[in-house]
């Protein structure tokens, strides 16, 4: 057992499922809770790429004195019966639960079984903003990118579990909740207490990074999740990459194999698959001294995790254009609004004319 951590406090149970959510549990616990018994349970992907970043993630995790459970959640059709079984002792006698993603069904259904009082919601990312203000309006918890469209059959069938969670994530009585977030909320919900991740253990435990002079590009999942047009999206990514200079493109861990080959061949970048969270990635260097990035959440992220280096984010707006027919009605406003709401980033014009081939360059705003 780490010095860092010991036996002091109530005992907390935190259920991750990406690198990202496992990240910002170390950066809540050292924030708020250290020294706590803490155990992280990892309801593992089947994805490859995001099982790796795990594993390494995990390792952190231990070195920090932590206790670490790696669930196969998904190994198969009993998998999740096994899982949630294996569980459910650990689930009443835990004091305080957190956890990454509130949409999860599997979370969902793991918070049917807890009897905690204190439920911490970590940042998953932009689904963060989303979350807080359906919340907020008591809207049914429905991710952005599939909101708009109608119910399907297995989202009818869960519906009852999904409304218990989500009035398990709303305060009342002696149930206390807590957003833990980098990301700007507009919409607080009543009673639920939001406090700053501003990626201090991230900053106290690595770094600062060696800076180069070129530029590098991360890459988004937002193709894979059908809201942009695969076409639209590589070319948008060599006009920006000829424009400010681009050698290395960091790939989202959800960024299918073809896609990426075809980037490295049509645009000449490095494809790089980063083996931690970005934001580890660039705090240990080395980085390109401009980061360019279409609306995700590292536009929020990463300008704290490099606060008081020269580093520069620069993003990137979605053209309308882009968007695929079966795009939710949702979209282009929730990803104007990720981009408008970021801080410390330079703005860029959307890249219409250079992704057409022509000489204009995104202009900087």
């Amino acid at each position: 057992m780490s010095p860092r951590a010991g036996k002091a406090g109530p005992h907390t149970l935190a259920f991750v499922e990406s690198p990202v959510q496992l990240l910002n549990v170390l950066e809540w616990a050292h924030a708020h809770t250290p020294g706590a018994e803490l155990t992280l349970v990892v309801l593992s992907p089947v994805d490859p790429m995001t099982r790796g970043q795990l594993r390494r993630m995990s390792e952190l995790a231990r070195d920090e004195g932590y206790e670490v459970r790696w669930e196969e959640a998904r190994g198969g059709p009993a998998a999740p019966f096994h899982t949630i079984g294996s569980l459910a002792g650990l689930l009443r006698r835990a004091r305080r639960v957190v956890l990454g993603d509130p949409f999860s069904r599997y979370v969902q259904l793991l918070l049917t079984i807890t009897r905690a009082r204190d439920l911490i919601v970590v940042d998953d990312g932009t689904a963060t903003m989303e979350f807080v203000g359906q919340l907020a309006r008591g809207e049914r918890l429905v991710r952005w990118h599939r909101k708009g469209g109608r119910p399907g059959p297995r989202d009818l069938l869960f519906a009852p579990v999904s409304s218990s969670a989500r009035r398990r994530l709303t305060p009342g009585g002696r149930r206390r909740v807590e957003i833990f977030s980098a990301m700007p909320m507009q919409d607080t919900p009543e009673g639920v207490t939001v406090s700053a991740h501003t990626f201090a253990w991230t900053r106290a435990r690595f770094g600062p990074p060696r800076i180069t002079k070129g530029a590098d590009m991360v890459g988004t999942s937002l193709v894979e999740t059908g809201v942009v047009d695969g076409d639209r999206y590589l070319e948008a990514v060599r006009a920006l990459a000829r424009a400010h200079g681009a050698t290395r493109y960091f790939a989202h861990r959800r960024e299918s194999a073809g896609k990426l080959h075809r980037l490295a061949v049509e645009t000449g970048l490095e494809i790089v698959r980063p083996e931690l969270p970005l934001e580890l990635v660039a705090r240990r260097g080395p980085i390109g001294r401009t980061i360019l990035s279409f609306p995700s959440t590292v536009v929020h992220t990463l300008p704290l995790a490099l606060s008081g280096t020269d580093v520069r984010v620069a993003v990137c707006d979605i053209d309308p254009g882009w968007l695929t027919e079966t795009a939710s009605p949702r979209a282009q406003g929730f990803l104007s609004g990720v981009t408008g709401t970021a801080r410390d980033v330079y703005r860029l014009s959307a890249v219409t004319a250079a992704a057409a081939g022509g000489a204009a360059a995104p202009a900087v705003r």
